[in-house]
């Protein structure tokens, strides 16, 4: 039996960090179904307060998923989900995101992603592969290749 996982990122603020990981990505954040949710608060199961308003739209508050641009119309398990937590981050990851470039200059994508409040760490190597280290904007680190 095949199975599917998702990888979850711990951070403070899921909307937004979902929002630049799917632009970087070029997925897109996973809809969330405003009725669903309204009714859930209506039958006594969620508050008013377990919910936001992110981009005009009714959200769960403690979590955004992002998916595949092309898999946004089937459940393939591809999925990177953002849940708030109430601790900040205070060490470096066990885990981390590889971005790799498909060809791309690594220092253009570097420069792109800083622009867009990613923190670049360091630069390393192994033989004639070298890679950039990088900080999403909450100091998530990931991998530039």
């Amino acid at each position: 039996m095949a199975l599917n996982f998702q990888v979850v990122v711990d951070c403070n603020d899921p909307h937004t960090l979902a929002d630049w990981w799917a632009e970087t990505l070029e997925w897109v954040v996973e809809p969330q179904d405003e009725a669903f949710i309204r009714s859930m608060v209506e039958q006594g199961f969620a508050t008013d307060e377990e919910t936001t308003t992110h981009n005009g739209k009714l959200v769960w508050k403690t979590g955004a998923a992002i998916i595949p641009s092309e898999d946004q119309d089937k459940a393939t398990g591809k999925r990177v989900l953002f849940q708030a937590v109430p601790e900040g981050k205070s060490t470096k990851n066990r885990i981390h995101l590889d971005v790799r470039l498909a060809g791309q200059d690594k220092d253009v994508v570097r420069a792109a992603l800083e622009a867009r409040g990613a923190k670049h760490l360091w630069t390393a190597g192994q033989g004639p592969h070298e890679w950039h280290t990088m900080a999403d904007p909450e100091g998530n680190e990931f991998c530039i290749s």
